[in-house]
């Protein structure tokens, strides 16, 4: 996944494991979902979905077909903005697998944005089978990390591990306890690089949290910062004020595609949506040289005073 994970559990008098055993069931979680879901391995299987022919029926594992199917269900309640068939322009913006130098041109947005759109998936996971209307590519790296951190906390739990934290390239899932019999602390973090302090302090227990922002994974070209985060209508990185948003949910692929959704919407229509769905969420803008901080009322219980 390009990205770094870190696993911590507590052990009990009543449970001993082995920590390389452990370890090797981590590995061995984390390499099957990535043969499913990345656009770097040329042979996983959603590249090979990605260069199957335009309405052929694609047998799917049972887990990319879960995962393009919540993926479906964000697409449509946040109305395009979490789109995963924007691939195409992640590539042409230089975020993908693909170095590339220079700005696309508008003649180049215009002709990929015509085989935009998540709606020409047709999916049937009782078959675990798959289509497309048109010839799409797919990406999942806004929802495969998030699910992938969920499903080591399932091997923790179907381990018998109760309290532990799962945390995958900034996705978290938090269960239980730390070690001093907590909920777990979090740290939301400035959107300023090489500060590296908190915006806020939360503390968790049972739920998954994950933050989108602007300030990390970026690119410089002529002196113009271009985020990594493509809104699906302009096809363009977003330029609104909002440097980051987090998410709290029960689940960590909820939290994680949410983010990134909530962050193309922009800090008015994210808190407006995050509002109604009764969403935890917490938005860091810009205002000048500083920040504000707003967030949902649902947030407001996981915070813990600075």
């Amino acid at each position: 996944m390009g990205t770094s994970y870190h696993v911590k559990f507590t052990p009990t008098a009543q449970l001993e494991l082995d920590k390389q055993q452990v370890q090797q069931g981590i590995d061995r979680q984390l390499k099957l979902i990535n043969q499913g879901m990345s656009t770097y391995i040329p042979d996983s299987e959603l590249m090979r979905f990605n260069h199957a022919a335009v309405g052929e029926w694609f047998q799917l594992s049972a887990q990319l077909c879960e995962v393009l199917d919540l993926a479906a269900q964000i697409y449509r309640s946040s109305d395009g903005a979490f789109d995963p068939s924007v691939g195409p322009l992640v590539n042409l913006w230089g975020f993908g697998p693909e170095d590339r130098s220079d700005i696309p041109s508008q003649e180049e947005l215009q002709a990929v944005q015509q085989d935009i759109g998540y709606h020409a998936v047709e999916l049937d996971c009782k078959k675990s089978i798959v289509r497309k209307h048109r010839p799409l590519y797919i990406d999942l790296s806004a929802i495969a990390k998030g699910w992938a951190v969920d499903r080591l906390a399932d091997y923790l739990l179907d381990l018998g591990v109760e309290n532990f934290m799962v945390e995958i390239g900034g996705e978290l899932r938090l269960n239980g306890q730390n070690a001093q019999q907590q909920a777990w602390r979090i740290a939301v973090e400035k959107p300023q690089l090489g500060q590296g302090s908190a915006a806020q302090i939360l503390a968790l227990s049972n739920v998954a949290v994950a933050t989108s922002g602007d300030y990390r994974n970026y690119i410089e070209k002529d002196g113009q910062r271009y985020s990594h985060t493509i809104d699906p209508v302009s096809g363009a990185p977003i330029t609104h004020t909002l440097a980051s948003v987090t998410v709290i949910s029960p689940l960590s692929a909820d939290a994680d595609a949410w983010a990134t959704a909530l962050n193309v919407l922009g800090p008015d229509k994210g808190l407006a949506l995050a509002k109604k769905l009764n969403m935890a969420a917490y938005f860091i803008v810009r205002d000048g040289d500083s920040f504000v901080v707003r967030y949902t009322p649902a947030f407001e219980p996981y915070m813990v005073n600075l």
